[in-house]
């Protein structure tokens, strides 16, 4: 099932539920003219059904623009055995990271912490979670903003990328990936408009179009 498909399932069901009427113990010959509609079911209905299609279309542009991320930029750097420590490749990712983030100030991020699976689970977390936070460190040293950016996340070695008992490169990573766009509040939620616009302005119409239509 595509995402798509999924999200107007989700919508329809939402629907559905929200219209379900509730016993109050009130009869409608005692309500104000227009009560059923402001304050009953059809107001909580359509309030219900607002808010899961802007839930929907956050969630579309949040997919849509971590993909243009790891498309110009390398949103993954790789980690040394039982190690956070930065190597120069990784820091040269991490500065092309920097300077993608900074150019396009209204969106935030969240940097997620891997490991190979040679170890407790309990100690990768912890490590996964300092390969994360190093990540993090590097990207503000280089100009990025520290509320645009964070690591609370770590995976551990949960989801390798290489199904393997032994060292892997591969699996000892972190990943940069798009958490929301940014207003002071830092809830991750914008106006659903202007997020619009703002997603329009970085991929264009033609690649909005086809990305929602792939989905």
């Amino acid at each position: 099932m595509t995402f798509k498909t999924t999200a107007l399932s989700f919508l329809a069901i939402s629907a559905i539920a929200a219209c379900a009427p509730e016993t109050s113990g009130t009869t409608i010959g005692n309500l104000p003219a227009g009560q059923d509609i402001v304050g009953g079911d059809f107001g909580r209905a359509t309030a219900n059904n607002i808010q899961v299609s802007s839930v929907s279309e956050r969630i579309k542009y949040i997919k849509s623009l971590t993909r243009l991320f790891a498309a110009e930029a390398p949103a993954t750097i790789n980690f040394a055995f039982n190690s956070a420590a930065l190597d120069a490749q990784a820091k040269a990712d991490l500065r092309a990271q920097a300077n993608w983030i900074i150019a396009h100030p209204q969106i935030t991020f969240r940097v997620y912490g891997h490991t190979d699976k040679v170890g407790s689970n309990r100690y990768n977390q912890r490590l996964g979670l300092r390969r994360a936070k190093a990540a993090v460190a590097y990207l503000i040293s280089q100009g990025v903003d520290r509320n645009k950016v964070e690591a609370v996340v770590s995976f551990g070695e949960t989801r390798p990328l290489v199904l393997t008992q032994g060292r892997s490169r591969e699996n000892r990573r972190t990943a940069t990936e798009v958490k929301g766009f940014y207003n002071p509040a830092d809830d991750g939620l914008l106006d659903g408009k202007v997020a619009e616009q703002i997603y329009r302005r970085y991929v264009g119409e033609g690649s909005a179009v086809e990305v929602a239509t792939t989905q």
